[in-house]
């Protein structure tokens, strides 16, 4: 039996706080990764981004890693397994919650690539200037990997 999942997305808000506990010691940590989704199911627009959100929890290692370098907007892959649990709430209701347990997570983007997406807002730039002719790319074939 098989159960892995693959994950590419953008921090959707900063991780909850760390949780450690009270017996054992371990750390426990959950952020939400908003991965952009294929198809936006909006037949008239083909081009409309949507995006679907992912509970993520990390424990030990991974939850101290989470906490300490991962913040709001940050690209990053996750692997892992998806897992359910269920508890009563304050109501007495059953709550079914689906997750990714993550086993290894990695950012995806420089620190400097990251800064310069926040720092530029792309809506007051100037537009582009156009492009006199198409030169087309002078590629060596010593340069291709194949």
């Amino acid at each position: 039996m098989l159960n892995r999942v693959v994950l590419v997305g953008r921090l959707a808000r900063d991780p909850f706080e760390l949780r450690r506990s009270q017996t054992t010691g371990n750390a426990a940590i959950s952020f939400t990764l908003a991965v952009d989704s294929r198809f936006s199911g909006k037949q008239q627009d083909e081009n409309a981004k949507t995006a679907d959100f992912f509970t993520i929890v990390a424990f030990n290692r991974n939850a101290e890693f989470v906490e300490q370098f991962l913040r709001k907007g940050m690209l990053v892959g996750v692997e892992g397994r998806l897992q359910t649990r269920n508890y009563e709430d304050r109501n007495g209701n059953r709550v079914y919650v689906t997750e990714v347990a993550a086993d290894n997570i990695q950012i995806l983007e420089s620190k400097n690539a990251r800064e310069n997406r926040e720092g530029n807002d792309f809506r007051d730039e100037a537009p582009a200037k156009e492009v006199e002719e198409d030169r087309g790319i002078d590629i060596d074939d010593d340069d291709l990997p194949f």
